[in-house]
């Protein structure tokens, strides 16, 4: 297998896939997907064996024109070690969500499998996408098939929650295309030779860039990857989303779809826009300290045990733009560690959610009353495992994300910058940053609240007559998925230099032209 072709075998065979799901039996469906799946492993274990973590240039790429008329569009792949640990976390995610679907994928299942092949090609290519325009298609493609997974295969509400999902998401690519188109025009400004939609070139170009000319680009597109990521005020998608769509769909969507957007965060707007997130990064901390907090509380009130952990992911995606809003070597590894841990932390929560609902078939706290761990002591392990991973609990992933964020918060640059408003008040930039700390630390407890409170409301205490002698513990292929979510999660809680390796020489260059743009002497006036 020639290295060069290995990321558009991996972007082909979900796409092929499709082809032996839909003509193959009925029956077969099933575990076509898994065998697709386990390649997609393999292959994309085969990439990292084939990259070095201290290039910091893309690798393995690959490249030839797709269209040349009316704008330059190619297709255009590569990965470094950052997109790798995404796509990694993309075949994983995907392979374990299938076994997952063994009860989902009867009803129709030629059609639910293909949707599924779909939407994993949509995720690989955006993570490997080195075009700008094929980007753009590829993050917009994952609507089609997510639209139909939540809309046939989702609960009593799933016309308005997968509709719901379709207008945000659309609305963010709007923002999207505005963005690009824009930046497109204000390059041809500059001269015909810098006119391109070369990702690898564009992270190159922003000193031809002037500051507010930075500022609107990095808006447009931060606003479609917070919509995505989700954000305050554009998450309430999400829950809805979540809540009605079936159990290995939730796990795709926690663990892998809102990753798109943190990843655009990270190399768009932090690659193609340093002046501007230099700016932004104050507001970012604060919206990313917020979303921790405001989404946590959101948990205490939830009756819904899956709401609880889709406000959960809310709160936890929140720690990837305090990190990133810092500027930090440190924080910007830490929000790349929390995408990865909270893949895998987030997709077990989901599936755990699952196991529970197919026993009890209610995800009503006050209605399962307590008790189950006596009737389903492996699921009650692995619930445990999950709920103190999620809340960061030492020698989990969990930890490890939270712990580094948090520093790389302390250290920020921006502490050390200028007042932002004037005497009498003296309120400077490091105000805000330790703030933000505060308020962030404050929705980590919060965390072990609500977490520790649904553990106790769902196994602890007596159990209710309703429940008595018929509810049966792990079956043999959920015990697979959730023992293969536990061992990432152990193991990353315990050796992350496993995929920090990876990033990490990437991570630091980028927070560091990023932090230089920091400067005593800069004003939000320069882009005006």
């Amino acid at each position: 297998m020639d290295p060069q072709h290995l990321l558009t075998i991996l972007l082909l065979i979900p796409l092929a896939g499709i082809l032996f799901i839909v003509f193959l039996p009925e029956q077969w469906s099933r575990n076509t997907s898994i065998v697709l799946a386990g390649l997609m492993v393999l292959v994309s274990a085969v990439v990292g064996k084939n990259i070095h973590p201290d290039n910091l240039e893309m690798q393995l790429v690959e490249k030839m024109t797709w269209i040349s008329w009316p704008l330059p569009v190619e297709y255009h792949v590569g990965v470094d070690g950052f997109s790798f640990c995404l796509v990694m976390l993309t075949s994983i995610v995907t392979l374990l969500a299938i076994i997952a679907s063994e009860s989902i994928g009867k009803t129709r299942s030629r059609l639910y499998y293909s949707m599924v092949m779909l939407l994993t090609a949509s995720i690989t290519g955006v993570f490997i996408s080195l075009d700008l325009v094929q980007f753009f298609v590829l993050y917009e493609l994952e609507l089609i098939p997510m639209y139909f997974l939540i809309a046939i295969w989702g609960g009593p509400r799933r016309d308005y929650a997968a509709m719901k999902f379709l207008i945000y998401t659309f609305f963010g690519g709007i923002f999207m295309l505005g963005g690009l188109l824009y930046l497109y025009y204000q390059l041809g400004l500059s001269g015909a030779q810098y006119q391109t939609f070369d990702m690898v070139k564009l992270s190159t170009f922003s000193p031809i860039l002037t500051p507010g000319v930075q500022l609107i680009g990095c808006l447009a597109f931060m606003i479609a990857f917070l919509i995505k990521l989700p954000s305050f005020p554009f998450h309430t998608w999400l829950p809805d989303a979540h809540v009605e769509a079936p159990t290995p769909i939730s796990m795709i969507l926690a663990g892998l779809l809102l990753k798109m957007g943190s990843y655009g965060l990270v190399r768009i707007c932090m690659g193609f826009f340093p002046d501007a997130l230099a700016v932004l990064g104050v507001p970012l901390m604060i919206l990313g300290a917020f979303n921790i907090v405001w989404a946590a509380i959101a948990c205490l009130v939830q009756d819904d045990m899956k709401r609880v952990i889709a406000f959960s992911s809310v709160s936890h995606m929140g720690f990837v733009t305090l990190g990133l809003g810092s500027l930090s070597a440190a924080g910007l590894n830490g929000a790349i560690f929390q995408m990865i841990s909270h893949g895998f932390i987030s997709a077990l929560l989901f599936f755990m959610v699952g196991t529970v609902y197919d026993r009890c078939h209610t995800r009503q706290i006050a209605e399962l009353g307590g008790g189950l761990a006596k009737q389903m002591p492996a699921i009650f392990y692995f619930w445990m495992l999950a709920a103190l991973a999620n809340l960061g609990l030492p020698a989990l992933s969990g930890f490890v994300a939270e712990a580094v964020v948090f520093y790389g918060t302390f250290t920020s640059p921006i502490a050390a910058s200028v007042h932002v408003m004037p005497v009498p008040f003296a309120i400077t930039q490091a105000d805000f940053v330790h703030g933000a700390i505060v308020l962030a630390a404050t929705g980590v407890i919060l965390s072990a609240g609500y977490m520790l409170w649904l553990l106790k409301r769902l196994f602890y205490g007596p159990e209710l007559p309703k429940w008595s002698g018929h509810l049966s513990d792990m079956k043999p292929y959920e015990m697979v998925v959730a023992a293969s979510f536990s061992v990432f999660i152990i193991g990353l809680g315990i050796y992350p230099l496993a995929i920090t390796s990876q990033y990490t020489p990437l991570a630091d260059r980028m927070a560091k032209d990023t932090a230089a743009k920091v400067t005593v002497s800069m004003r939000p006036q320069q882009f005006e």
